[in-house]
């Protein structure tokens, strides 16, 4: 169970790590709490497991995973493949401090592009992604199948 957040948290207090087998259960629980069509426990296993273009990684307050997200590093180039932070966490800042955190595993990658897929409905997410330096590139019809909504194609150069 999710613990409310207090007000005084603050950059110092959440740590940027390596997702672990371990941390699972508490990113099943986010994905399933901010998205209509959540992965599965053998994607995130797949991800973590086999594929080794993958890279994921957790915030943390304590022992509490609050946010995650992941990226296939592709040649140069690195797609995002799912943010999500849990919604007692959200709007303090941990969406941010992820990306800025992948973007980092990015360059030490040598990834000169990045670029991710959001809901043309997702406006909030869209600002944050346009505040990071991401830019619409192009609309992919009917990309999300739960509902058959656009998504809106964003790359950012490094």
């Amino acid at each position: 169970m999710a613990a409310e957040p207090t007000p005084d948290v603050t950059a110092e207090s959440i740590t940027i790590e390596p997702m672990r087998l371990r941390d699972l259960d508490q990113v099943l629980r986010i994905e399933r709490l901010s998205f209509s069509s959540p992965w599965s426990r053998a994607a995130f296993l797949s991800e973590l497991l086999e594929n080794d273009r993958a890279r994921y990684i957790v915030a943390r307050i304590g022992d509490q995973v609050v946010g995650y997200t992941g990226m296939w590093i592709v040649i140069d180039e690195g797609h995002i493949t799912n943010v999500a932070v849990h919604p007692h966490w959200r709007n303090r800042g941990i969406a941010t401090q992820l990306l800025g955190a992948l973007e980092e595993i990015a360059r030490a990658n040598g990834v000169r592009r990045m670029t991710l897929e959001v809901r043309k409905s997702n406006v909030v997410a869209h600002t944050l992604y346009e505040k990071l330096g991401f830019r619409d590139a192009g609309i992919r019809r009917a990309y999300y199948r739960d509902n058959n909504e656009d998504a809106i194609i964003m790359w950012k150069e490094l």
